[in-house]
């Protein structure tokens, strides 16, 4: 399998630059097949490379279908709020920012929202496509990370579902990994 292009000082290396048109990382090669975007190369690497690893993907019927709609939610409801809260809360002190709090409000509110649909869902399955890790709980992990780190931790912590889920997934040894490799770059 080929490899994902990392950043070097500042500039995307030249696999990066040949294979992602928008000229950012990651980008990923695996003999003929070039991506970009991180939700692609991950659909890519579950389902082409899926006897390596937990499985995270299924290839048919209602579990399929489930996985679909969360991994959708994830990318169309969470992700764009969650992001939200992350740059306001997170990465805008690091760039000397100051954080625009009308922007956290009205997204502490979207969040209300959308993890009240989490809880829900959750009481009925310990992840969001069913009784397995997939790629829809995989997908949260970067975003909620930071987001959890922030005074917004207690939207997760006020459900109970969706709190111990989002332990459950950030306490993979994969994930640990994950972070000590960025710690490292």
């Amino acid at each position: 399998m080929g490899g994902v292009a990392s950043m070097e000082g500042g500039q995307c290396d030249e696999l990066a630059a040949s294979m992602e048109p928008f000229d950012q990382v990651p980008a990923f090669e695996d003999g003929d097949v070039k991506l970009f975007e991180s939700r692609a190369i991950t659909k890519y690497i579950a389902y082409n490379h899926e006897g390596k690893g937990t499985p995270l993907v299924y290839k048919e019927g209602k579990e399929m279908a489930d996985l679909a709609i969360w991994m959708e939610v994830e990318a169309h409801q969470f992700d764009q709020v969650a992001y939200k809260l992350a740059w306001e809360l997170v990465f805008k002190s690091t760039f000397g920012l100051q954080t625009d709090n009308a922007v956290v409000e009205e997204n502490e509110a979207k969040s209300v929202k959308i993890l009240d649909v989490y809880e829900a869902h959750l009481s009925k399955f310990k992840y969001l496509a069913g009784d397995s890790f997939t790629l829809a709980d995989l997908h949260h992990l970067p975003t909620m990370h930071y987001v959890l780190g922030t005074k917004e931790k207690k939207l997760f912590d006020e459900r109970p579902h969706v709190s111990a889920w989002s332990k459950d997934i950030l306490a993979r040894p994969s994930w640990g990994k994950s972070l000590a490799l960025q710690k490292q770059t």
